[in-house]
């Protein structure tokens, strides 16, 4: 027997919302927040982009990536500068923002920004963090840790629910498969689906190799536009994709970020694929 596409819930995020079988949502910027210039660049560029597409589209940047490999790697601007930076680009580029949040006390004073927090794969378990996110009222997007089981997810959406916010989001970014090896498997989007919540498909992070240069992680992109291409065959709600106007020269997640200038083309097939999984 062959199944419909699983409908999920809708998610208002600024101006429009994300899920119940409408077109994807695009969550992209680079790993973390290297300068005003160029966050304001890159998210101008690929709205530029996606309004050309017709695809909503969400900027995404990290104040700080505290899941290191190195205590020597690069982190980000810090906070405050972060989400001065974050607020310039909401307002000059006229898109809705989203940052990763590691600890609970930063939730309230990062949702005075942004319209959707992230947590972080490692730290989807942590229940205070959850908590904390949940009850700033905003769309939380919350990353599968790399070691769960999909359905696993389930307790997450649970405890969103616990303190009242619907709001919640369910990312696929790989589970670890032996060492320094993340893998994909295609079934855990749609056991995710069944909770009625929107799916977010990682294409970037799926392909990283996590401790792979030794100091800091590695990644092979070749692999993420194949990737998002059968998550999109599949159904999802969102792509999750770093980009950057040069990642071999980024400060991190350089291998598995995408370029800024391939974009485009990657986006028109992505729009053509998620129109026939969901017969728009």
């Amino acid at each position: 027997m062959i199944e419909s596409l699983q409908m999920t819930r809708e998610v208002q995020v600024g101006n429009f919302t994300i899920g119940g079988n409408k077109r994807f949502a695009l969550i992209a910027g680079p790993c973390a927040i290297e300068s005003e210039e160029m966050s304001i660049e890159v998210a101008k560029k690929i709205k530029e982009i996606c309004d050309k597409l017709g695809i909503n589209y969400i900027f995404k940047s990290s104040f700080d990536k505290a899941n290191r490999s190195s205590i020597h790697s690069f982190r980000g601007v810090g906070m405050e500068e972060g989400l001065r930076i974050l607020k310039k680009v909401k307002e000059e580029v006229g898109v809705p923002v989203i940052t990763d949040v590691h600890e609970p006390w930063q939730c309230e004073k990062v949702a005075e920004i942004v319209d959707m927090l992230q947590i972080p794969a490692f730290l989807c378990r942590q229940t205070d963090l959850i908590i904390a996110a949940g009850k700033t009222g905003l769309p939380v997007n919350v990353k599968k840790g790399q070691f769960l089981a999909p359905w696993d997810m389930k307790n997450v959406v649970t405890k969103m629910q616990e303190i009242g916010n619907e709001k919640v989001l369910l990312c696929e970014r790989g589970n670890i498969f032996g060492y320094n090896n993340f893998v994909v498997d295609m079934r855990g989007l749609l056991e995710m689906r069944k909770f009625g919540v929107p799916v977010v498909f990682d294409a970037t992070h799926s392909v990283q190799i996590p401790g792979g240069l030794s100091s800091c992680s590695g990644g092979e992109r070749k692999y993420v536009f194949p990737l998002m291409k059968a998550a999109l065959s599949i159904g999802v709600d969102a792509i999750f994709a770093e980009v950057h106007p040069d990642p071999d020269t980024a400060p991190c997640d350089g291998p598995n970020m995408l370029y800024l200038d391939d974009l485009e083309k990657v986006l028109t097939t992505a729009v053509k694929l998620d129109d026939i999984a969901k017969g728009l």
